[in-house]
């Protein structure tokens, strides 16, 4: 039956594109939605049957070139076909309402549907292949696809280098897995998953740790990890708010399953991946909130927390090496189920926030928080969406978020007190950027909710449309509800979470639907476990009767008089919307405190005259590491470049010389390595 499903899947998307030329855009918009429906409901039931009863595995015969295919589903691959497909549904659905504001753009869409279709294919294709030749070529379509997905704007040059960034690196990306699987392929004489397994158990452990380090650098730059994250920003915000959502719910997480998958593959040394996999995510979780602080594109700010959240992740995968490394099961139980659970909850609550920030640019066409002000008086149900997306991101209590961080910091303080002095010390500073992380995450967060829906609006917008249409808010709804659940009731998540973790050491800890059972840490897993579901609780009981206090208050006073007028200001009245914080005086402390690390730059306007009336300061944040690692070297290759202009000339007669001596050039070679040859046989002799 798993067989057939997987079929039915890949059918699918063959059967929507052959149907497309046959219907108009609104038909093509709901071929592709009941498709994409229908395929992350197969996907969804075939998670479950893995989950339910084991691990699926059969062969596809192949070719000459790729040998045998292997197909296998394990609880690993299960995960992320549940994560990939409730956001594809959840997105298609909110992508269908969003299209239609471009729906005279009739080849554009239609291109746009076929990516979506083929991203997510492609996807769950990665999910279950385990042969590194059909990998790369699934691999390939998924980056092209995406491609595809983020220059949909393609009239604006913002939007096009932004794609071509992202292809490049993504090449790039492809270039390191090549060179690791091809290598394997040398060494093994196939492309099967399994021989890097056999293969790199009988090599000493510095060979599957190199192998590790260049795989972990080709999905590293697909997840964003720092330095490899240069292409995010950028991409994030060119596109439609449905594929920002789904960028960054599982296309960057594609980078997170390679990862998780290779250290099931290459036997390692876990202690020493471990180091470097955690080093790596803290930098990546620091750099990306303190960029994200600064920012003043709305899905720019989101698309560095998708950075921080994958250093989160990081920091989980880990941990969970470290106590793999260490013969630690509850270490390793908490950092990886942490960080897959912090896989799915990222998904949720980024495409929420990344969701919410579409409908606001609909609405009034920015993502500029400086321009913003007072939407929530005007777009109510996004913007409690939005605070709902804020509070999980930050990791509060009762959303997801607070309950795989929770997992992690839980990991980390039992390393703590059961590893050697190297290790309680190199947790305890984890613990401290995961602290930090968080209290700087809130700062950003009540900046970017405070600024863009409290206080009065900063510019005046005419809303040319309904941004919180039913058809949008009810897949938004269903991602608050799923934030929700998994934050009060985490248990139920417990023994799919277990399988997974279960993957990367034999024997650890056994559930059931009730919880966590029979484990030689019984009660310090069962007791995390309680302890999240406890506060999860009464914190949402805690809403409920804060909400339920409004509801009297507002009871009580609806029908009293009310007026509105103009705030008070000591006597000054004037216009009250310049009397607001800006999002960066919002936030001047802590630019001055981290100007070190920061790249800002200041456009002030100075005043003039004894009465002056403007007075202007705008600041542009910068990214230190692209400006080094990109910026810097493609201007140096472009002056070294323009030295040989002067060939360019446009003289007929230059061009013709120049093919001449390519000519020449290509018989006198071989001639002069002939009378080379020649020459030092004639040294040796003498």
């Amino acid at each position: 039956m798993e067989s057939f499903l997987i079929l039915v899947v890949n059918l699918l998307a063959v059967t929507a594109m052959l149907l497309f030329p046959f219907f108009k855009t609104r038909g093509r918009g709901i071929i592709t939605i009941s498709v994409i429906t229908l395929q992350s409901l197969l996907s969804i039931l075939l998670a479950i049957l893995v989950f339910s009863n084991g691990a699926f595995e059969y062969t596809l015969p192949g070719s000459f070139v790729t040998g045998e295919i292997n197909i296998r589903i394990d609880q690993l691959s299960a995960w992320f076909m549940l994560i990939i497909s409730f956001s594809f549904i959840t997105g298609g659905w909110y992508g269908l309402q969003y299209m239609k504001h471009y729906k005279s753009e009739t080849s554009a869409i239609t291109l746009h549907a076929v990516a979506f279709i083929t991203v997510f294919t492609s996807l769950i294709d990665i999910c279950i292949i385990r042969n590194s030749f059909v990998f790369l070529i699934f691999w390939e379509l998924m980056a092209l696809s995406s491609f595809i997905l983020i220059i949909f704007d393609h009239t604006k040059r913002d939007t096009l280098k932004a794609g071509i960034n992202f292809l490049i690196q993504s090449h790039i990306s492809i270039l390191f897995l090549t060179a690791g699987f091809i290598w394997m392929k040398i060494r093994t004489g196939t492309f099967d998953f399994d021989a890097i397994a056999t293969f790199t158990s009988t090599q000493p452990a510095a060979i599957g740790t190199g192998l590790f380090v260049i795989l972990f650098i080709g999905f590293a730059i697909k997840a964003g990890f720092v330095p490899f994250h240069t292409w995010l920003p950028l991409a994030h915000p060119a596109a439609p708010a449905h594929i920002s959502g789904v960028m960054s719910g599982v296309i960057i997480k594609a980078g997170i399953y390679g990862i998780l998958r290779m250290l099931l593959l290459i036997k390692a040394d876990m202690v020493t991946a471990g180091y470097f996999i955690v080093s790596i995510s803290a930098i990546s979780g620091l750099y990306g909130v303190m960029l994200a602080i600064v920012q003043h594109n709305l899905k720019k700010l989101l698309a560095y927390h998708s950075i921080e959240n994958i250093g989160i992740i990081g920091i989980g995968i880990g941990v969970g090496c470290l106590g793999v490394g260490y013969h630690n099961q509850v270490v390793a139980f908490f950092g990886f189920a942490g960080a897959l659970l912090h896989t799915l909850n990222h998904s949720l609550f980024k495409s929420l926030l990344f969701y919410s920030a579409g409908n606001i640019y609909q609405a009034i066409h920015s993502m500029n928080i400086e321009s913003m002000g007072g939407l929530m008086k005007k777009m109510p149900r996004s913007a409690w969406l939005f605070l709902v997306g804020s509070v999980a991101i930050c990791g509060l209590p009762p959303f997801n978020g607070f309950v795989s961080e929770f997992l992690i910091y839980s990991g980390l303080f039992k390393g703590m007190v059961s590893g050697n002095f190297l290790s309680s010390i190199f947790m305890l500073f984890t613990a401290l950027s995961l602290v930090l992380i968080g209290g700087l995450a809130i700062l950003c967060f009540t900046k970017a909710f405070g600024i863009v829906f409290l206080g009065q609006s900063r510019e005046d917008h005419s809303f040319d449309s309904d941004p919180e249409k039913s058809s949008r808010i009810i897949p938004m709804s269903f991602i608050a509800l799923a934030i929700v659940i998994i934050g009060v009731m985490p248990a139920l998540l417990m023994p799919a979470l277990n399988q997974c973790a279960g993957l990367y050491q034999e024997g650890l800890i056994p559930v059931d639907a009730t919880g966590i059972i029979n484990a030689q840490e019984t009660g310090t897993i069962d007791s995390a476990i309680g302890t999240i579901s406890g506060i999860g609780w009464y914190s949402l009981i805690f809403i409920a009767v804060t909400a339920l206090i409004f509801l009297i208050r507002h009871l009580l006073v609806s029908k009293r008089e009310q007026r509105t007028d103009i705030t008070w200001g000591c006597g000054y009245t004037g216009d009250s919307s310049r009397m607001q914080y800006t999002a960066s005086s919002f936030v001047r402390t802590y630019r001055k405190l981290a100007g070190g690390v920061l790249d800002v730059k200041r456009e002030k306007k100075e005043a003039e005259g004894l009465y002056p009336t403007d007075l202007e300061q705008h600041t542009h944040p910068g990214d230190t590491l692209e400006r080094w690692l990109i910026e810097k070297p493609v201007i140096s290759v472009r002056k070294f470049l323009n030295r040989f202009l002067f060939l360019q000339n446009g003289n007929i007669q230059a061009y013709i010389l120049y093919g001449l001596i390519f000519i020449a050039l290509t018989i006198l070679i071989p001639l002069l390595s002939e009378n080379i040859e020649s020459f030092i046989n004639l040294l040796k002799n003498l």
